[in-house]
């Protein structure tokens, strides 16, 4: 569709719009893929919603099952203009943009070295990651379960026990954290001789 032909006043007002700008408006409908946004002092969508779409990477910092876990139709939002969709002639916005990003908070008060305590999360042939605390989740990559390279996938682990590791990387700009696990850890796990 020929959006700027068929919808000049949409098209005109979303060309008005600047990345970093902050938009209001109401949810007007929340779908597995996104959330449509009517937005205060936009007009509406010929056939969508809202103007304003948010995808689901840009609802939260956090993981979420579902958008629902975030919003409800209904609920007021503020949200950071991140760029104009001509394809669909909508407004890309992100609610994440105006909260405070957990990873960064935890990279300024951890350090290289530091023991945390966290709980399995998954389980993988390449290694096992760990919740760490306030939506930071960490890899023990598979060389350091075992102390060599890897021979099979890891073993001894379980989604949700509890395990102590030590950071051994923290990469900001990938959003990426590395552990080992701890040695206390590893030897709460050797069965005492017989």
């Amino acid at each position: 569709m020929d959006w700027q032909f068929e919808s000049p006043e949409l098209w005109a007002f979303l060309g008005s719009l600047h990345c970093g700008e902050i938009l209001s408006g109401t949810v007007a409908a929340v779908e597995r893929f996104g959330v449509f946004v009517a937005l205060d002092d936009g007009p509406g969508h010929p056939t969508l919603p809202g103007v304003g779409f948010i995808t689901i990477p840009e609802l939260s910092w956090r993981h979420i099952d579902a958008p629902t876990d975030v919003v409800k139709v209904g609920q007021r939002v503020s949200c950071e203009f991140l760029q104009f969709d001509t394809h669909n002639a909508e407004a890309r916005l992100s609610l994440r943009a105006l909260q405070p990003d957990p990873f960064q908070a935890f990279a300024d008060r951890t350090v290289v070295g530091q023991t945390l305590h966290g709980t399995v999360d998954k389980v993988l042939p390449f290694g096992v990651f760990v919740d760490i605390g306030d939506g930071v989740v960490g890899l023990v990559p598979l060389k350091e379960i075992h102390g060599k390279p890897p021979a099979g996938p890891p073993e001894g682990f379980q989604t949700g026990d509890e395990i102590s590791v030590v950071i051994t990387d923290i990469e900001r700009p990938q959003r990426r954290v590395f552990l080992a696990r701890s040695e206390d850890d590893r030897h709460a796990d050797a069965q005492p001789a017989r």
